[in-house]
């Protein structure tokens, strides 16, 4: 298993949940559900396997060995096997904070959307805040799937903006909601 330089704790774990340092085993996995998905990334166009193999050699290769790396990518695994995936991203070292991405396997979704987002998000606050001492997480969300703020907000993160079409999407703009949360709950 590869390991982060910048962590001292590589696994952490949620009764049979747990989030790993990615691992190149799940990379295919992931493109199959980044694609599946693409319409709420950031990304514009499906991933070929020539892309993703690109971006594990040449990208996240390089971010375990980073004393301060611009992001820290995990396997979500249930008993060992991964469901998903997802990290701190954008990283700002100066100010920190960071912005959280995850996706879970999109089978998952129509049943255990809510179960999975709490428990990651219980896990990433882990490495944000106990480990990374960061000062502040944000998500960055399309408007697409609204049934995400209730459980972001259960989670301990409070809306903080709303842009408004800032997003091109299907012919049309869409709105971003950001919603943060402090390491130190008196901060707002």
């Amino acid at each position: 298993m590869n390991s982060y330089k910048v962590l001292n704790k590589q696994k952490y774990i949620n009764e049979n949940f747990a989030i790993v340092p990615i691992r190149y085993e799940d990379r295919m996995a992931i493109l199959k559900w980044r694609n599946e998905q693409v319409f709420h990334l950031r990304q514009n166009r499906p991933l070929t396997e020539e892309d993703q193999d690109h971006y594990f050699s040449n990208v996240v290769d390089k971010l375990f060995n980073q004393e301060q790396p611009n992001q820290i990518l995990f396997s979500y695994m249930e008993n060992d096997i991964c469901i998903g995936y997802g990290g701190l991203v954008h990283i700002n070292w100066i100010d920190k904070n960071a912005e959280i991405s995850f996706i879970m396997n999109t089978e998952l979704e129509k049943e255990y959307f809510a179960k999975h987002w709490t428990i990651f998000l219980q896990l990433i606050d882990q490495v944000a805040f106990k480990e990374l001492n960061l000062y502040k997480l944000f998500t960055y969300a399309f408007d697409l799937r609204p049934h995400i703020y209730e459980i972001i907000e259960n989670s301990g993160f409070v809306k903080e903006a709303r842009l408004k079409k800032h997003c091109f999407f299907n012919g049309a703009y869409k709105d971003v909601i950001i919603h943060s949360k402090f390491n130190k709950p008196d901060a707002l």
